[in-house]
């Protein structure tokens, strides 16, 4: 927790695939709401160079019945690649523009790690040798209305992030087996 009703919500996952795969699912904002079960509602609003403005809805089970809800709409910066050492990175910042929430703003992490026995010129070999390791990273700050717990819905949105980069994963080894 950072502050009152504020709490930080991350998480991170493995995947093997390409980071132009996980950047493809990540970003077809329209297509949210078949990877994500607690997103119920994502509609690509207006989209101006690398600024996608998004309108979702999620929806989230609480304990004792409860059920949390919340209405947002965000802007997406996709950042340009970065090209490593080690092969390359990619971010998706957010910052909820309008929404039920008081505060939402982070971003997505794509850093994919080469590998393989390829060498960089032999490009018809590298399309069937080549290895990815791409590291999925999600983390943002969230500020609730004051009379939300936030200890138990910070909680509940990382378990709900775990499984949805999860989904993100699965997805995307969909695409390339």
């Amino acid at each position: 927790m950072i502050g009152n009703n504020t709490g930080r919500v991350e998480s991170k996952i493995e995947i093997d695939a390409s980071l132009d795969t996980v950047w493809n699912i990540l970003t077809d904002y329209e297509k949210f709401v078949d990877l994500v079960h607690c997103v119920t509602t994502s509609h690509l609003v207006e989209k101006k160079a690398n600024i996608s403005r998004v309108r979702q809805i999620g929806h989230i089970n609480l304990p004792l019945g409860l059920k949390f809800s919340a209405k947002v709409v965000v802007d997406y910066n996709e950042k340009d690649v970065e090209i490593l050492s080690h092969g390359k990175k990619r971010y998706l910042e957010f910052k909820m523009i309008e929404g039920d929430l008081q505060f939402y703003q982070g971003k997505w992490s794509v850093e994919q790690f080469n590998g393989g026995n390829c060498e960089e010129d032999d490009i018809d070999s590298s399309l069937f040798t080549r290895k990815f390791k791409t590291v999925l990273s999600y983390e943002a700050i969230v500020k609730h209305k004051p009379w939300m717990p936030v200890r138990l819905v910070a909680g509940i949105i990382g378990k709900e992030i775990k499984v949805n980069i999860s989904c993100i994963r699965e997805a995307a080894q969909k695409v390339i087996n």
